[in-house]
């Protein structure tokens, strides 16, 4: 199995620049069967989740990880656990915020989301 620790960073890396100016770029990420459960609404399949991340209340955002866990999963996947701030252009007031992705390998070698759990952090 590849290096979890180096393919996590290389997929934030990759998920995160796309998020912030192209979230319908995300689709090649997610299948049919991907979950999103985004602020406690839950959102099945590729075509529903990219729906709801290009729906955004904003076009560009600035996004800053401040912390970033990583761990292989039982199943042969990846576990990322992702806390940081986002910063919707337009705005003075970072949104912090939480992310759990559990990624699994496919035939190809390459990885997809197949779950995706996403709150905001107020207080």
């Amino acid at each position: 199995m590849a290096d979890p620790e180096a393919v996590g960073r290389a997929f934030l890396d990759y998920f995160y620049g796309l998020f912030a100016t192209n979230r319908a770029g995300l689709a090649s990420l997610y299948q049919d069967s991907s979950l999103l459960t985004f602020e406690g609404a839950k959102f099945q399949g590729q075509q529903n989740i990219i729906q709801k991340l290009s729906t955004m209340p904003f076009q560009k955002v600035a996004v800053q990880r401040d912390t970033v866990d990583i761990q292989p999963s039982i199943s042969g996947g990846i576990l990322i656990f992702v806390t940081g701030k986002l910063m919707p252009e337009g705005e003075v007031q970072p949104l912090k915020f939480s992310q759990t992705f559990h990624l699994m390998p496919t035939p190809s070698n390459s990885f997809v989301v197949t779950n995706d759990l996403f709150r905001l952090n107020y207080g």
